[in-house]
């Protein structure tokens, strides 16, 4: 049985960050190509680096689509960076008819509430062990002060990043939750099942889906490392089919999105298992 809302713009679109690099022209060209292509309904926003904030805005003009529909777009800076760039390209945007700003991505720093100013959602990326509580504390003091904030955690491999497996992804779906905080995940979720990839383990958007709903009804850690490890495409799929439409609801109220540079590669294997159609409604 579908449960097709639970998959409703749960994949954003991150084509130029690595390992897809895509050219940035390459990337807006073809996400404006999707909002009328098969899984239009499952894609979420574009994210693009906050420095590639002035080409972005005058691909957007030369694309006659965007003036009937804006781009959406996310713009994004690696955890380390200087806060002051995304606050200046986020201004740039401010009134820019082509382009919608739908939210801004940065890592958790002592200076990261600099761009609650610019009155959008915020995304806050945290690590592990003591500096993921830390930003977890942090990004929650924000949240009960009503800022619009959510948390997200990386769960592929960079060359400064070791994989996360599923006692880390674990802690923090738990850790996340216990903190009432919503959350999105980036990075190496390009699979819907967990498997070995090629020569990497990989975690799946299945096993998350379900672990967040476990999760949310009181399981800890340890349990949902593992359904985090859980490999059976199957038992995935009639799990995630059995959740009603509040269970899906609140799933995705805490679940938000997952950025994906191949942004229909976990989308086709959902398919592929009778989970969305390949031709959803197109209703953007």
């Amino acid at each position: 049985m579908s449960r097709t809302p639970l998959f409703d713009r749960l994949v954003d679109d991150a084509a130029v960050f690595p390992p897809g690099l895509a050219p940035l022209d390459v990337a807006v060209r073809e996400h404006l190509d999707r909002r009328t292509q098969p899984y239009a309904g499952h894609i979420g926003t574009l994210l693009v680096p906050a420095t590639d904030v002035v080409e972005l805005a005058r691909l957007a003009s030369l694309d006659e689509r965007t003036a009937a529909q804006p781009l959406e777009v996310g713009l994004v800076v690696r955890p380390g960076s200087p806060v002051h760039p995304l606050v200046e390209a986020a201004g740039l945007l401010r009134d820019d008819a082509r382009v919608v700003l739908t939210g801004v991505e940065l890592g958790w720093s002592t200076d990261w509430r600099s761009v609650l100013e610019l009155d959008v959602p915020v995304v806050v990326e945290v690590g592990t062990g003591a500096d993921q509580q830390t930003g977890l504390d942090d990004i929650a003091a924000a949240v009960d002060a009503d800022a619009d904030v959510i948390a997200k955690f990386r769960t592929g491999a960079t060359p400064s990043w070791p994989w996360p497996d599923e006692h880390a992804l674990g802690g923090f779906l738990d850790a996340v939750i216990l903190h009432g905080l919503s959350f999105k995940l980036t990075g190496g979720l390009h699979h819907a099942v967990r498997g070995r990839y090629g020569t990497e383990q990989q975690h799946g958007l299945l096993n998350v889906l379900v672990a967040t709903h476990e999760a949310l009804g009181g399981a800890e850690a340890p349990e949902l490392a593992q359904i985090l490890a859980q490999s059976s495409a199957e038992l995935l799929a009639e799990r995630v089919s059995r959740l009603t439409a509040v269970d899906a609801a609140r799933v995705r109220a805490s679940f938000t999105a997952c950025g994906c540079c191949g942004v229909l590669d976990p989308l086709v294997e959902l398919a592929a298992l009778g989970l969305i159609a390949e031709h959803p409604h197109l209703d953007r």
